[in-house]
């Protein structure tokens, strides 16, 4: 039902190198086709770090031409990531920074560590966020809040990101995954089809006018109307019972 997914370069702060990239990309595809999945839990190794952004190691010794095509890598990745048709919950071990929040600005749903740090820290490299961070941000959390720190570079910690929005939950000392996971499990106890369909309806409906947004719902609506799950639903209230949804 859960799948953690988790990057694994502890040892240079879960940066994003090419090859780490394409395998994101790979996961993402295999895990858009699996519906039995409920829940993606998106994390980093270790304790210090999230993920740092782009290998910037691996920036300064790569050729001049491929750097077009690795920006295009780390954009994909990120649209991958919020085009996922499950729940998205990035759980915030350690620093994000740069590429870091832009992942993390891609999820659902941000549960941090107390120690977490996140900024979009690009224009102190004398570059701008260029995978989406310039985008998703004011979209979360306001334009002028957006301006305040991409145009500053400054990083913030968990108890500013949560205040502003941009984390949902601040997880007590040492509990990290136990309550990422309970709110992964409070998700997948819902009906998947409408959990889905909820999720498509605000992505979708979002960034249109409000009439056009009511229609974007009523038509993710109508797709769980003809569930077996809602049955089971009304089925389970009649009974005073808690519901076995499956999914169709």
């Amino acid at each position: 039902d859960l799948v953690w997914l988790t990057i694994q370069r502890p040892d240079v702060m879960n940066c994003l190198s090419f090859p780490t990239l394409k395998r994101l990309r790979m996961l993402c595809a295999e895990l858009r086709e699996d519906l039995s999945i409920r829940v993606v839990l998106i994390t980093g190794s270790g304790e210090k770090a999230f993920c740092a952004g782009a290998d910037l190691k691996e920036r300064k010794t790569m050729p001049k031409e491929r750097v077009p095509d690795f920006v295009r890598n780390i954009r994909a990745v990120m649209d991958d990531v919020e085009a996922l048709p499950q729940p998205t919950i990035g759980v915030i071990n350690g620093v994000a920074f740069g590429g870091g929040t832009e992942l993390l600005l891609a999820c659902d749903l941000r549960v941090a560590a107390p120690h977490a740090q996140l900024g979009l820290t690009e224009t102190s490299l004398a570059i701008i966020p260029g995978a989406g961070g310039t985008q998703r941000l004011p979209r979360l959390v306001g334009r002028s809040r957006a301006k305040d720190l991409i145009l500053t570079g400054r990083k913030l910690d968990a108890i500013e990101a949560e205040r502003i929005g941009l984390v949902n939950r601040i997880a007590p000392e040492g509990r990290l995954r136990e309550t990422a996971l309970e709110v992964a499990r409070q998700i997948a106890d819902n009906g998947p089809v409408a959990v889905r369909a909820a999720k498509s309806a605000i992505d979708e409906g979002s960034d249109h006018p409000l009439a056009k947004g009511l229609e974007i719902e009523a038509r993710c609506y109508e797709r769980v109307l003809p569930t077996a799950d809602r049955l089971e639903a009304l089925a389970a209230f009649a009974e005073k019972r808690k519901p076995r949804y499956a999914g169709r």
